[in-house]
């Protein structure tokens, strides 16, 4: 486990205040990305970061390259018909100067075919449809601009054991020693 529950009040309070900063510097990726902020994804990559989304999409190395992605056609027609990314609240864990972030991911979209329903005091939907859940793996490293994303591996929730294993990373500071 990380933390530092018995060190002195200037250690704890850094602690803090480092999670804060990575706690929204995690949440901000949702809106970014569904909005293709680009000069956002670029300020928050550090220069050489990667990107590794798996088997069958593309991924990236380098902040501007990381940042194109958002600009793709592809990506303008999923955020005009309705993109929105979903984030569950991560796991920090925060090793001096470097952090490890696991987290889930749900890319919902508007559901075209869904049938027309009311909720009372919120109108009319068709609903929306989860298109994937997926888990994440963030590196970040300290800069002198704050928290960086160095690499962001992703993989999705399909019963494989690819997902399994970053989430499995969150948890190894609580296994037994052996």
């Amino acid at each position: 486990m990380d933390g530092n529950r018995n060190g002195s009040l200037e250690a704890r309070l850094r602690d803090i205040e480092d999670r804060l900063e990575i706690y929204n510097l995690i949440a901000s990726h949702p809106p970014s990305a569904d909005t293709g902020a680009d000069y956002y994804t670029s300020a928050v990559y550090a220069e050489d970061g990667s990107f590794d989304r798996g088997e069958g999409l593309t991924g990236a190395v380098g902040n501007e390259a990381i940042a194109a992605m958002t600009q793709t056609p592809g990506h303008r027609r999923a955020i005009e018909g309705g993109l929105a990314h979903f984030a569950g609240l991560p796991h920090i864990a925060i090793d001096g100067d470097t952090a490890s972030v696991t987290s889930y991911l749900l890319l919902l979209h508007p559901d075209p075919g869904g049938e027309m329903r009311e909720l009372p005091n919120h109108g009319e939907s068709a609903g929306f449809r989860i298109h994937r859940v997926a888990a994440n793996r963030w590196t970040l490293a300290r800069t002198p601009e704050g928290w960086k994303i160095a690499s962001r591996k992703l993989r999705p929730l399909d019963g494989s054991q690819p997902a399994r294993d970053i989430l499995e990373e969150a948890l190894a500071g609580y296994r037994p020693a052996q």
